[in-house]
């Protein structure tokens, strides 16, 4: 029986694109694999899409049975041990959902986030006021300590852009996100002018996408694109409802949500135009 586990790290999924690499250029079948494994096929198929956890005896064995040198297996079973140690976001695992904390991992290692937000500021940049407020509608019957915790693992997510000056955010926002009034006129001020640092920053780059554009490709809701440095990972495009998420990896699919950001870039206001819009309606508050 496959073993109960939550969601992958990114760590994980590319050790098991790595694995199936190294069966097909072996030409072992899953049959073959298997066996060696004393395991069913499916058990195999599994590992290779990170559906359930690499153990390192197994690991060993296949690279084996897939012909791998000994220092280069070594050096294999030295990443899988590292991809196996949980994520900083483990910590939180009483208030993140495990449909979410694939998110924070494709987060933490992603080179480009691309986003079209409708509703709200994207959690990499809310204010803790701000998020304390969104967080306290979203879960109206949880006591202040889980409010705590949430609003913890969001400002511990946001500590990403300031340790990795390589990763860039690009972010669409509705005008309808700058005018919804969360937390009241102070919080709002508050989180405007953090957008307004944050757009000054050389690796964010923020647009506002305002009424007068018109109807756009990205009606249907919020959506992130992932990009990774990693040859083996494409493109990930993350869509959420009520109760939880969906990720795409289809390149048909994230080609769509690619051209569907680019269209709303090109309505959106120019990126020189952000600070001077912020600022105008930072005035009205």
């Amino acid at each position: 029986m496959p073993e109960t586990r939550s969601a992958p790290t990114v760590g994980q999924i590319v050790l098991g694109l790595r694995l199936r690499d190294l069966r097909e250029k072996a030409g072992v079948s899953f049959d073959r694999a298997a066996e060696a494994l004393r395991v069913n096929p499916t058990t195999v198929r599994r590992m290779e899409k990170a559906e359930v956890g690499l153990k390192p005896v197994y690991v060993e064995k296949l690279l084996q049975v897939y012909g791998v040198g000994h220092a280069e297996g070594l050096a294999f079973l030295s990443l899988v041990e590292e991809a196996n140690n949980p994520g900083w976001w483990h910590r939180f695992r009483d208030v993140l959902p495990s449909w979410f904390s694939l998110y924070v991992s494709l987060e933490e290692s992603a080179s480009v986030i691309r986003a079209y937000e409708p509703q709200c500021v994207p959690g990499l940049l809310q204010t803790e006021d701000y998020a304390r407020a969104l967080l306290r509608v979203g879960f109206p019957g949880a006591p202040d300590e889980e409010l705590d915790r949430r609003v913890a693992l969001r400002m511990a997510r946001q500590s990403l852009l300031a340790r990795r000056k390589d990763v860039r955010l690009w972010a669409v926002l509705d005008e309808t996100v700058l005018r919804r009034p969360v937390g009241g006129a102070a919080v709002m001020r508050g989180q405007i002018d953090r957008l307004a640092e944050a757009a000054a920053a050389p690796n964010i780059s923020l647009q506002i996408l305002p009424y007068a554009a018109g109807p756009h490709p990205g009606m249907f809701g919020p959506f992130q694109l992932f990009r990774f440095d990693i040859p083996e990972l494409p493109d990930i495009v993350y869509t959420e409802s009520l109760t939880g998420a969906v990720y795409h990896d289809e390149r048909a699919d994230t080609v769509a949500y690619l051209e569907a950001l680019d269209r709303m870039g090109a309505q959106a206001a120019p990126l020189a135009d952000t600070g001077r819009i912020l600022g105008d309606l930072r005035k009205e508050l």
